[in-house]
């Protein structure tokens, strides 16, 4: 697939998380896509990540993911990004705080026939914790 395809791929996976249409990930995720990073407890494929972007979604009901800075090859996207959101529910077995997080990561992620099949990537998640006072 060339690289606007898998930027298309890349831009509408985005789009379902921010608008909360995690029922479309399976558009854009292949069934036997490896995270090579999973959140605590995130499931194989795109359930995995309908999952987990259902978890921050409940915790950070305005979540948003502002994509910063990308690179390309032919079957690889990497990017830094920005997430941000007001806690307000549970989260890890905490209650809502009301405060705000923004809080930055990296990812890579390798497409095949259109859906995205392989991730590696890292989020600030010990500087979310702190932004919520949740950790020293």
């Amino acid at each position: 697939m060339p690289r606007s395809s898998n930027f298309a791929v890349l831009e509408n996976f985005g789009s379902a998380v921010n608008s909360d249409h995690l029922g479309e990930l399976d558009e854009y995720v292949a069934p036997g896509s490896v995270d090579h990073d999973p959140a605590p407890g995130q499931g194989p494929g795109p359930e995995g990540y309908e999952e987990m972007f259902a978890t921050m979604r409940q915790a950070f009901p305005d979540l948003h993911i502002e994509v910063e800075h990308v690179m390309a090859t032919d079957d690889e996207i990497a990017f830094a990004y920005t997430i941000t959101g007001t806690h307000l529910g549970e989260l890890m077995g905490h209650s809502a705080t009301g405060r705000t997080v923004s809080y930055r990561g990296m990812q890579i992620s390798r497409f095949a026939d259109g859906k995205m099949v392989e991730r590696w990537g890292s989020s600030d998640e010990l500087g979310m914790l702190r932004q919520l006072g949740l950790t020293p």
